[in-house]
């Protein structure tokens, strides 16, 4: 089945699996399937070996049913991208496997990436200076400090791991880096061509499916099995194709189109389901904006959304100074192997999505969720309105005369009233919009505009830009645009993820001090792609996402209680009003300045020693090593207990006596489950932290101490907004236990002292979110067996299953409710011993009026997932698996 086809190319030979002609043998015509299909198949006849990828999975996949697809499919990526804190757990349990192998007499180099991984360190900024010319400099210098013994152990790795590249903080964002850089779109290794495709454990990895490559973020778990040669296992996805029509009207920008983009696919309901972008308004988007839509797959729910190769491809990549000859050769392979856009030809989709471009306007999404657009036009209605609503995702639940609520600020003698929807936070963030220059350049003419006029930002404002690249820093320098925008406070912090993952640094004192007397609900406008609730600052309850040139709009406003189409920002010298539309630049205006500046020297320069630039991360020392001198008195890196139960039978058994840990009700997100942001002063993790000596100031994020599972299974379904029913209404990480009210982490090592296993109830798209993994390793540690929910969020059920955990759904109809469950119960899970793919498992909950027993959908969706239940894992089950292969091949 692995035949191999060759091809010349300026006078070379190469390589590759031709997908047309193992479709022809089947009697398919290559042009009726979508191109993510084509790219799945090429990548299961490189990697046919009859064992994991077997003919069975190749012909199932080649007789793709776009309306019913059927079987699961074992995918190899071709690399793996991680960032640092998602990045770190997966090093540390790399080194900790390399520990199982040596202590069970193995050799620790049966441990190392069998693929390519770079590892971004992007995720450790801190925004703690602003608003000043040293702020870059003076967070880095923080950063540095903060996470100097995590950065140690990640040059230990570069060291020590054949295939492991690092690049150092102060360079990018991961998915700018990948896109401008890392990707080489189609591969050439020793004459084999073939695509690139890739897992990163960031859910926004979709971002590089802007350029031509398949890819989707997934769990830290996940990618470190595919580093160890494992496939990842899902099942045939269904393609919903969304056909681009028109062109977008001069008012409205990227971000606008990718906010609208994620309300339509939210509602078509696309979740765990491949997207795709085709038809006449392809040819109306750049890559930039291409790249914007691909970001927000998550939050649209797709596991991608996948641009094909074309024309703009190659010249993005002409662009970001990649070869010409490799420019060519991608061009020749992509067509040569039916991978390159068609737009006179309509593969066939499970169902198709018409979007016109024309229709979109300029819009912001919140206050609490991405998927929740708001017309600008209609911003300041919605938002008072939302203050009254009943408390959920759209509502505070509020007197309406909280609208009135009024606080006073003093700075420098000079008194600034404050009052509800005060934007105490204008982040222009580095994930979505920052490899997009004309949003970038939108704002810096805005910015100019504004400073033209005499408008300035309040002090009252916590105003940062994160670009995601150095070559977005140099565009706006050399455009003069970036002095406007220091002028109203939107200096460079840092290059990598900062406000929207919660690593927005504290408020200005006098602002925190105000906000908290008089409990006022403020605001934060940023340009990310996540707003959930408790993510972005613990003061700031409202959280919108906007496009950059808005978040200034809205910085120099003030308050987001503002229609920015009708009533003014300020006024000039003269009293005269401003309004956004006075300051807002022209699109032919915005596309001179990017044309001009944004060139391939730039690309050139900034790239040319990616890996060696940082003086930082140059002077740190590093001990070359094959296994990781580990020190028991670390706060940020410990040898996780993944494999002490190594020689433990693998026989499947009934979950009996469980005791609900919580119970939670819909839209639970990995934020809520897994330690982010700023750990508090008084938490479980707290408390450990002041045990081994650590003063407050030291305590850092809980995304930096994610090598330490001590610290991350205490901040586990810790976040401060969370709601449990079993709390008796205390909102926060607590749970009742015998009577009291304490937090979740003390009740599950009670739990755990006893011997009896937890279990989670949850609503519907239990887990949406962001890939993190410790939202399914920090559960696991603290005991919980099973997570009985209405829906789950793709990677988050997947993780949980490697973890050893699993997953339960209600049946249709049913909910925790209906069934009359109040989580007081003790409950029984009669699995079966060898369980098939999502078989009907019957549940009992044993409670104070008698029981009720039900059934519910087991949510092993692949052959695979019950092979890693059954070994505890798939960290386990890899240990386990290449400690038998040693043993075989020394036999």
């Amino acid at each position: 089945m692995k035949k191999m086809t060759t091809c010349s190319f300026n006078q070379r030979e190469f390589n590759y699996c031709d997908i047309q002609d193992v479709l022809a043998h089947e009697g398919k015509e290559i042009q009726e399937l979508p191109y993510t299909i084509r790219i799945l198949i090429e990548s299961l006849l490189r990697t046919f070996d009859g064992k994991d990828v077997t003919k069975h999975h190749i012909l199932n996949l080649v007789n793709y049913d776009a309306k019913a697809p059927k079987g699961e499919i074992p995918f190899k990526p071709s690399r793996v991208i991680l960032q640092d804190f998602t990045g770190v757990p997966v090093i540390v349990d790399l080194a900790s496997m390399r520990e199982a192998i040596i202590t069970r007499g193995g050799n620790p180099e049966l441990i190392n990436p069998e693929i390519p991984v770079d590892l971004v360190i992007d995720h450790s900024v801190q925004v703690d200076a602003y608003g000043c010319d040293t702020a870059l400099e003076d967070n880095l210098t923080l950063e540095f400090q903060r996470n100097n013994e995590r950065y140690e152990f990640l040059k230990w790795a570069e060291k020590s791991f054949d295939n492991y590249r690092a690049v150092p903080p102060a360079t990018g964002i991961i998915h700018q880096v990948n896109i401008e850089f890392l990707s080489d779109v189609i591969i050439e290794k020793d004459g084999l061509l073939y695509p690139d495709s890739m897992f990163g454990t960031d859910s926004h990895t979709t971002m590089i499916n802007g350029i031509g490559v398949l890819g989707w973020g997934v769990g830290g778990i996940e990618a470190e099995a595919a580093m160890l040669g494992e496939a990842s296992y899902f099942p045939v996805p269904e393609v919903i194709g969304v056909r681009l029509t028109g062109q977008l009207p001069t008012i409205a920008t990227a971000t606008d189109l990718a906010l609208s983009i994620t309300q339509i696919l939210r509602q078509e309901q696309v979740v765990g389901k491949f997207v795709e972008y085709f038809g006449p308004g392809l040819a109306h988007l750049s890559l930039a904006d291409r790249a914007t839509l691909a970001n927000m797959a998550p939050e649209y729910g797709a596991t991608c959304g996948y641009f094909p190769i074309d024309e703009e491809t190659l010249n993005y990549m002409r662009l970001t100074n990649r070869s010409e000859e490799h420019i060519a050769l991608t061009e020749h392979y992509a067509k040569l192997n039916h991978l390159f856009y068609t737009p006179d030809t309509e593969p066939t989709y499970t169902k198709v999505i018409t979007v016109d471009l024309s229709s979109i306007r300029p819009s912001i999404a919140g206050p609490k969720r991405p998927q929740d657009l708001i017309d600008l036009a209609e911003a300041k209605s919605v938002f008072q309105a939302s203050i009254s609503r009943e408390a959920g995702t759209q509502g505070f639940g509020l007197e309406p005369e909280e609208l009135d609520k009024i606080a006073h600020v003093s700075i420098e003698g000079q008194d600034y009233p404050i009052k509800t929807g005060h934007v105490a936070i204008a982040a222009i963030t580095s994930c979505t919009n920052t490899s997009n220059p004309y949003v970038l350049m939108a704002a810096g003419l805005l910015a100019r505009n504004a400073v033209k006029k005499g408008l300035r930002v309040a002090p009252t404002v916590k105003t940062s830009l994160a670009p995601g690249s150095k070559v977005v820093s140099a565009y706006l320098k050399d455009s003069g645009l970036q002095a406007y925008l220091d002028t109203l406070g939107f200096q460079v912090v840092g290059y990598g993820c900062t406000t929207c993952i919660g690593n927005s640094g504290n408020l200005r004192p006098e602002v925190a001090q105000a906000i908290t007397n008089k409990d006022l609900l403020t605001s934060a406008v940023l340009s990310g792609n996540r707003n959930f609730e408790g993510r972005i600052n613990p003061l700031v309850k409202a959280n919108f996402l906007a496009s950059p040139p808005l978040v200034v709009a809205y910085a120099l406003a003030g308050t987001t209680s503002i229609d920015l189409t009708s009533e003014p920002l300020g006024c000039d010298s003269n009293h005269q009003p401003i309004y956004l539309a006075d300051i807002m630049p022209a699109s032919k205006e915005i596309e001179t300045y990017v044309a001009q500046y944004v060139t391939r020297s730039l690309f050139e320069k900034e790239y040319g020693h990616i890996f060696s630039d940082s003086k930082k991360w140059n002077q740190i020392p590093v001990t070359e090593s094959k296994s990781f001198q580990w020190n028991p008195q670390s706060t940020y890196i410990q040898n996780p207990p993944y494999f002490n139960h190594l020689e433990e039978d693998l026989v499947i058994k009934p979950l009996l006596n469980l005791q609900p840990l919580a119970k939670f009700g819909d839209s639970v997100t990995t934020d809520h489950i897994s330690p982010a942001g700023n750990i508090a002063r008084i938490s479980p993790a707290a408390r450990y932290l002041s045990q081994h000596g650590v003063d407050y100031m030291d305590f850092n994020s809980y995304g930096s101490r994610r090598g330490n599972h001590e610290v991350m299974m205490r901040g586990t379904f810790a976040n401060i907004r969370i709601k449990n029913e079993l709390a008796q209404g205390k909102v926060g990480g607590f749970t009742s236990y015998e009577g009291e009210i304490i937090p979740i982490y003390d009740a599950a090592m009670a739990y755990q002292a006893k011997k009896v296993g937890t279990l989670i109830i949850a609503g519907k798209d239990y887990g949406m979110g962001s890939s993190r993994d410790w939202a399914a390793k920090g559960s696991a540690l603290l005991g919980v067996k099973a997570v009985l929910a209405e829906s789950f969020e793709r990677i988050h059920r997947s993780n949980l299953v490697m973890m050893g955990i699993a997953p339960l759904q209600f049946l249709e109809g049913q909910t925790a409710d209906s069934l009359g469950l109040t989580g007081f119960e003790r409950y029984d899970i009669h699995l079966p011993e060898t369980p098939d793919i999502q078989e009907i498992v019957e549940i009992v909950a044993h409670g104070e009026n008698g029981d009720i027993s039900f059934q519910a959908l087991l949510r092993f969706d692949a052959a695979a997932d019950i092979r890693y239940y059954q070994n505890g894992g798939i960290l386990p089950m890899v240990v386990r698996k290449k400690l038998a292969a040693s043993t075989h091949s020394m036999n």
